[in-house]
């Protein structure tokens, strides 16, 4: 009975501390006597070949209660990569296990991706970085089903992201569950 006790206590520090984990914030702003708290990023998709690198990363933020999606696209390589832009007009459409679709707004004006130079690697970098807005009564959908397929509406087009159930990510090193990332990050924010 003793180590029963042992076990269930070392499995809810085992769940609390990997509750915690994906809870930590990577940037703590306070503007005006506002705190504004991000999830670190994380990684929804990843492709790589020729050379040339491509990822998605989202995390989220409550800024004074409101909920945002942060989103980022960064694409590297020897050539130039090609330049993605948001706007207003700009979605992300998540398609969820269930088979509903969640919407979601930007909130950016237009934005395009900014170009640098890694002399290290010699490869040239482009990252874009926007903002999405959740609509009503999308929290409860993501909060309960995983993602199968991400669309996002760029500026002058629209690119599908198939979503894996795990990512041994080549260039990170490590895995990633994105699948789940609403279910285990929307929490966070609430």
């Amino acid at each position: 009975m003793k180590s029963f006790f042992v076990a269930l206590i070392m499995g809810l520090t085992l769940t609390l501390s990997a509750q915690e984990d994906e809870c930590k914030y990577t940037v703590t702003d306070k503007e005006d006597g506002q705190e504004i708290k991000t999830t670190r990023e994380y990684l929804m998709h990843e492709k790589v070949f020729a050379g040339n690198s491509q990822f998605v990363f989202f995390s989220l933020s409550n800024t004074q209660g409101v909920p945002v999606l942060n989103f980022q696209l960064l694409a590297k390589g020897k050539d130039f990569p090609k330049v993605q832009c948001i706007d207003k007009a700009s979605r992300i459409f998540i398609q969820l296990a269930n088979g509903k679709i969640v919407t979601l707004i930007s909130a950016s004006e237009e934005v395009c991706g900014s170009l640098m130079y890694d002399s290290n690697e010699q490869n040239n970098i482009r990252v874009l970085t926007g903002s999405f807005l959740f609509t009503k009564n999308s929290f409860e959908d993501l909060d309960k089903s995983a993602i199968s397929f991400i669309r996002v509406k760029y500026a002058t087009e629209t690119i599908d992201y198939n979503i894996k159930k795990e990512l041994q990510s080549e260039s990170m090193g490590q895995k990633y569950y994105p699948e789940q990332y609403f279910i285990n990050t929307l929490k966070c924010i609430q």
